[in-house]
């Protein structure tokens, strides 16, 4: 084990061997450039690198290329003569293996299911993921306090469903207790709960939810577990995607201790595409990932950010990003040009060479690199070469992951969801009960009208004529209703108009229906 990460260097006009200290290994970092630059490469450096020295690494592979994690890299390899000849340039030795890794897959195909219970969501993020207005979320908001009050645990996307349908239906009483709740904004939630449906995102949410533990483990040999989360289906649900990656951060950041600067992170995160997670996010959701950026670190939690353009990463979070490597940015328009002396403003100057012109101008595989020194300054920018992985670059066999999977830990814990009594079965019991109580009400009504004819009868059969008018026989006690009794009885009669059958079919057809 030792105490830095190799992540290339160069020859002449290059820098001289350019390492990522582990102690500042949770200070962040950025991963930037165009597209086809080697950003791929690079992440897949670092995370053998962090892997090797016993640290975690959980990232999300978005073009389905970074399986080769899991498969030792190859001499017959179409690109090992030009991986050969970069090492020899950086003099470094190419030692191919494999490592420790887990899939997971939030649809459950390509790894374990990794799930989220809809309350551990939360309905901040949770109307991000909706894209909610704001009186919507002020909805949502309503039905989360009134989970929590009534004890109906939010577990999965049916529990949430059955509690707006409750609030719909009952929005008189619950509008008195905690404001105005408007039928149109619980509409607008449902629909768009189905839209989420139908992109399969209800295996996101259920049980078993993930375990924040198993994203920080390392094998026999104490190296880290590669984490890898199946993101190339993921993707054509981008709001979905960077809304759980937040919520993953979230937890991390609410549940692990504070340890200050230790020797080595416990875990590091890679958020590829990392746009996605600020485009037209609220102001409050940036204040809030800027405030995890801000303060994981002393969770020992490192965050790095991989984007075509610094850019794309609010100003805020990108001052907090200590270790960089910037691949090639094109500069085509006057908005590129812009973008690119931005970039290069971001590094400390070196008077060898003009930052932006070598940002410009680095090749495939080539980066400007900036990590943190001693005392966390940060270092000068160097052209460097990115050394070539030890692993497979590219997608491993589907034969081989699919028996990575199977003899992983994590299947027996994960792959069989757990459906426990929940909002949903718990509301269906209230109303259940309820329908009970209304037919047994019913049945008392029907047996009181019957016993109130059959004393009719019997006073018309005992009235008689006695000289000198009718004699009135004594009529038989009424009871005394209880106060549950009445009620039974007005829920009875409510019954019998169109409105108490709505009530009835409300409760027991379309709360409860799948």
């Amino acid at each position: 084990m030792g105490e830095t990460i190799f992540v290339g260097g160069g020859g002449e006009g290059y820098s001289a061997p350019q390492n990522l200290l582990l102690k500042y290994g949770n200070r962040h970092g950025l991963i930037a450039g165009a597209t086809g630059t080697g950003k791929t490469v690079t992440l897949q450096v670092l995370a053998e690198g962090f892997s090797a020295e016993g640290v975690p690494v959980f990232m999300a592979d978005v073009k389905g290329d970074l399986s080769g994690l899991a498969a030792a890299g190859s001499e017959n390899h179409k690109l090992h003569e030009a991986f050969s000849k970069r090492a020899a340039q950086i003099g470094h030795t190419i030692a191919y293996r494999a490592y420790p890794v887990t899939f997971w897959d939030m649809f459950g195909q390509a790894g374990h299911p990794i799930r989220a219970t809809v309350a551990e969501m939360g309905p901040l993020l949770l109307s991000r993921l909706l894209e909610l207005t704001e009186p919507q979320e002020g909805v949502l908001n309503v039905a989360f306090r009134l989970a929590d009050e009534e004890q109906l645990p939010l577990l999965d996307l049916k529990d949430l469903q059955a509690l707006l349908t409750f609030i719909a239906e009952h929005d008189s009483e619950i509008s008195a207790r905690y404001g105005l709740v408007a039928s149109t904004s619980i509409g607008a939630i449902q629909r768009r709960l189905l839209v989420l449906e139908n992109q399969g995102a209800a295996q996101m949410f259920g049980e078993p939810a993930l375990e924040l533990a198993d994203l920080m483990r390392v094998d026999a040999n104490g190296q880290g577990v590669v984490n890898i989360l199946a993101a190339d289906k993921l993707m054509n649900s981008p709001r979905l995607y960077a809304t759980f990656l937040l919520w993953l951060l979230s937890e991390l950041f609410e549940d692990l201790p504070e340890i200050g600067d230790p020797e080595k992170p416990k875990l590091v995160f890679f958020f590829d595409e990392a746009h996605l997670l600020f485009n037209d996010a609220p102001r409050a959701l940036v204040e809030k990932v800027e405030q995890v950026a801000r303060l994981i670190r002393s969770k020992g939690v490192g965050i790095y950010f991989i984007t075509q353009n610094p850019a794309d990463v609010p100003e805020v979070i990108l001052g907090q990003l200590g270790n960089r490597v910037q691949h090639a940015l094109r500069a085509f328009t006057a908005k590129d040009q812009k973008d690119l002396k931005a970039a290069s403003e971001t590094y400390r100057p070196n008077p060898r060479f003009d930052i932006s012109d070598a940002i410009r101008d680095v090749g495939t595989g080539e980066a400007v690199t900036s990590f943190l020194e001693a005392k966390g300054i940060p270092g000068v920018a160097e052209r460097t070469m990115v050394r070539p992985p030890n692993s497979q670059l590219g997608p491993i066999d589907p034969m081989l992951r699919a028996g990575v999977i199977a003899t992983s830990p994590m299947g027996a814990k994960y792959n069989t969801p757990i459906d426990r009594d929940s909002a949903y079965e718990r509301l269906r019991g209230k109303a259940e009960a309820a329908a009970r109580e209304a037919e047994a009400a019913e049945a008392h009504a029907r047996e009181d009208e019957a016993r109130r004819k059959e004393d009719e009868r019997e006073y018309s059969r005992a009235r008689r004529y006695d000289g000198e008018g009718y004699r009135e026989p004594a009529r038989r006690a009424s009871r005394s209703d209880s106060l549950g009794t009445t009620l039974a009885k007005s829920f009875v009669r409510q019954l019998g108009t169109r409105t108490g059958q709505a009530v009835v079919r409300g409760i027991l057809g379309s709360m409860f229906k799948r």
